[in-house]
């Protein structure tokens, strides 16, 4: 048989029920929806015009949105993996188990370059008690790396699977995690790359019924960083909370894009990024786009994003969109906010003695303490303070400045 983009693939029973769940959802045409396609063709080389590319500095991009086959990986240690294995399957099979096809330049080049796919199965009614980790290491950025990953979580499984990035890297990902139904699964990806990276990565993300997902994205190094989130359900009752944290500075550009399609009813979704951006050159951008389709009755949404600048020059563009097609839900809606430091804060903490480079480091830490303290896995929170607070000890001097 064909797919939807004319390509030949190997029928296979298991993936029928996906197969007519794809063919039944058909994304809006918009500018906020960019042609999903396994074809390299459809996805050409951004100017920097495009909608989706224009926050993003496309010409630093260059060399890894048009690079060919290199051989070239990340390592990968498996000594927290839990006993799991990471087996290599083929291209072929990849499109059949994967969320969806590439969205964007970065996901499409990573699939067509990449060898083949990487597999992380956790069996279904599976509990683990302690975090699956998987740390990729970066061997250097003047080569570009082309990698595809597949995260498959059974159903009514229990699990926690942390992503950590270091290094050195310029790497071109697409990273599929299917959540099977009443699974419970805590997604950590930590970006805490060397300043000279450039990753790039789309995430799809498909929620089967009942399920409960909760994703933290944290990128707190790296040169650039530009993560698309992509995210739709394949029954009622599933839930997804999503929490990014984010620090921008040494003329560093961090990009994260959301897309939420609720074609689901009695769905439940809940995002809230926040950032901190200092030094001149300094950009972040976040853009949340939610969709909740005429089906999509009783369903429940919230998107929220805060940032926090720190110092002149430095610059955040926040965009969330809402697109309603049922006025038969339960509530949606969606907040952002930028700014400096609030005075009130501030002034309460000197009343208190507490000098004024200090009072600011305490706002800065309540900013992020209230995001981290929600995740709900001890690991993860403590060490994402314990990153939270490295990164203060470096920008301190500047804060306020």
């Amino acid at each position: 048989m064909t797919n939807q983009n004319g390509a030949t693939v190997v029928a296979d029973p298991a993936n029928t029920s996906r197969d007519a769940v794809a063919a039944a959802v058909e994304t809006p045409a918009s500018h906020l929806h960019p042609k999903v396609s396994w074809n390299l063709d459809d996805h050409p080389l951004p100017t920097g015009r495009e909608e989706v590319w224009r926050f993003t500095p496309v010409r630093k991009l260059k060399k890894l949105l048009s690079g060919q086959p290199t051989g070239e990986y990340l390592s990968v240690d498996l000594s927290k993996a839990q006993g799991l294995q990471l087996p290599t399957i083929s291209k072929e099979r990849a499109q059949q188990l994967a969320v969806e096809p590439p969205a964007d330049r970065s996901a499409a080049i990573a699939c067509e370059n990449a060898s083949g796919a990487a597999l992380l199965e956790v069996p279904a009614e599976t509990q683990f008690d302690e975090a699956i980790e998987l740390s990729f290491q970066g061997k250097g950025a003047a080569t570009p790396v082309y990698e595809q990953l597949i995260i498959e979580v059974g159903a009514m499984a229990k699990a926690q699977i942390v992503l950590r990035f270091e290094g050195s890297a310029s790497v071109a990902q697409k990273i599929d995690l299917r959540i099977g139904d009443g699974a419970q699964v805590d997604f950590v990806m930590l970006q805490d790359w060397a300043p000279d990276t450039i990753h790039a990565a789309q995430v799809s993300m498909l929620i089967g019924r009942d399920a409960h997902l909760r994703t933290v994205q944290a990128s707190l190094g790296g040169g650039l960083t530009r993560i698309i989130e992509r995210a739709t359900y394949e029954g009622s009752g599933g839930q997804l909370e999503q929490f990014g944290l984010y620090f921008v500075d040494g003329g560093r550009h961090v990009e994260h894009r959301l897309f939420i399609d609720h074609n689901e009813p009695h769905t439940r979704s809940e995002v809230d990024y926040r950032g901190a951006i200092q030094g001149q050159g300094s950009h972040s951008v976040w853009v949340g786009d939610v969709l909740i389709r005429k089906e999509a009755e009783g369903i429940n949404t919230y998107e929220a994003n805060k940032n926090l600048l720190l110092t002149e020059g430095a610059r955040a563009d926040s965009i969330p969109n809402l697109e309603i097609e049922t006025g038969e839900i339960e509530g949606a809606g969606h907040s952002s906010t930028t700014g400096r430091f609030d005075d009130e804060q501030l002034f309460y903490l000197r009343s208190r003695g507490i000098p004024e480079d200090e009072a600011r480091r305490l706002v800065v830490q309540g900013f992020f303490v209230d995001i981290v303290r929600r995740i709900g896995v001890p690991d993860v929170e403590e060490r994402l303070m314990t990153a939270v607070n490295r990164e203060l000890d470096a920008i301190a001097p500047e804060i306020g400045a």
